[in-house]
């Protein structure tokens, strides 16, 4: 698919255009000479995933999209209030995340759990969308299943609702480390890597074709694990359970180099995006609001009771309010960049 292209009558007619609007802020009142223009509001799409429609968060929004979990406060909910405290109005014609999606639900409709599915998020696009900002790759890549293959306790019929199956339920979750550094379990990492970058591509490329003029914004996810994973083997204040329960301590630091490697391919994605795309590297900025950083935490612990149902539904390493607001104010800070360039 390739990105559409203005003809050269399409060139001719804005050109006239812009210099007519010339010409009128030239015959204008004398009076408004120098007065700053108000900015117009920047049609805007939302799309992404978990992290970007907050799982976990409550109240969520309800309808034919509840079982998205989609916070009703979301990062770009907050994100869009923080910009216009800076005097730049977001146009959300819409907010498509939805906890659960993959990559390819960018152009593929997605099966909701219990019930139904929503269209694809592509559909959100119009052709004067100007701005496209969200989080995909996390579930292409298969970071539950990851996490379910170095977890006794996430194997369990407990945490059913947490998507996926271990890599290879064959392999105890104790030798999780070794099984994803060698073998079998490398090889699948390689080609979940490979999956996700090609996936990625094709979602900026559909942005490019659908909303030609969109500034693409692809926003990498908060970092879970620590530099100094022995910080992991406390407790938050108030709960119980480690931040990782039975996840082994050498497993931890694996874990972060295959998010980190994940974070490395969706900024290449960006970088090399046709056309240009834009990268906000949360898990650079975020090594101090780990789910091991106690109070500074930013992260919900893997059992950690969340805000849906009474606490019924753990965290599962997802930001919590405090990590929300942290990624509203990174993407809303690219943004004001991005917008002001």
């Amino acid at each position: 698919m390739h990105r559409s292209t203005k003809s050269p009558m399409v060139r001719r007619l804005t050109a006239a255009a812009v210099a007519l609007g010339s010409c009128l802020a030239l015959a204008g009142p004398a009076g408004s000479a120098g007065a700053a223009p108000a900015a117009d509001p920047v049609p805007t799409v939302f799309f992404g995933d978990s992290y970007t429609a907050n799982f976990g968060i409550a109240p969520v929004q309800e309808g034919d999209r509840t079982f998205c979990f989609q916070a009703k406060e979301n990062y770009p909910a907050v994100a869009t209030r923080l910009l216009a405290d800076k005097d730049i109005t977001l146009d959300v014609q819409s907010d498509v995340s939805c906890g659960g999606a993959l990559a390819h639900h960018f152009w593929e409709e997605q099966r909701l759990p219990l019930t139904g599915t929503v269209p694809p998020q592509q559909n959100a696009l119009k052709f004067d969308t100007q701005l496209a900002v969200g989080s995909l790759g996390g579930n292409t890549l298969g970071f539950t299943r990851i996490m379910k293959q170095c977890s006794d306790r996430l194997r369990g019929q407990e945490h059913a609702l947490l998507p996926g199956e271990p890599v290879d339920g064959d392999v105890p979750a104790a030798a999780c480390a070794e099984f994803f550094e060698s073998g079998d379990g490398k090889a699948w990492l390689d080609g979940q890597f490979e999956r996700v970058g090609a996936e990625l591509e094709h979602v900026l490329e559909r942005i490019g074709y659908f909303s030609p003029d969109a500034k693409r914004v692809l926003v990498g996810y908060p970092r879970l694990v620590p530099e100094d994973a022995t910080k992991c083997l406390t407790a938050a204040p108030g709960q119980t359970e480690l931040p990782f329960v039975d996840i082994p301590q050498d497993a931890l630091p694996v874990l972060d180099r295959i998010q980190k490697r994940l974070n490395d391919v969706m900024q290449k994605v960006a970088t090399d995006a046709e056309g240009g795309a834009h990268f906000v590297d949360l898990y650079a900025q975020t090594g101090t609001n780990t789910a091991c950083d106690g109070a500074d935490r930013g992260i919900g612990g893997l059992v950690e009771p969340s805000q849906l149902f009474d606490g019924q539904l753990p965290w599962y390493a997802h930001p919590n309010e405090k990590g929300r607001d942290i990624q509203a104010g990174q993407v809303a800070n690219s943004v004001e960049r991005i917008l002001n360039g």
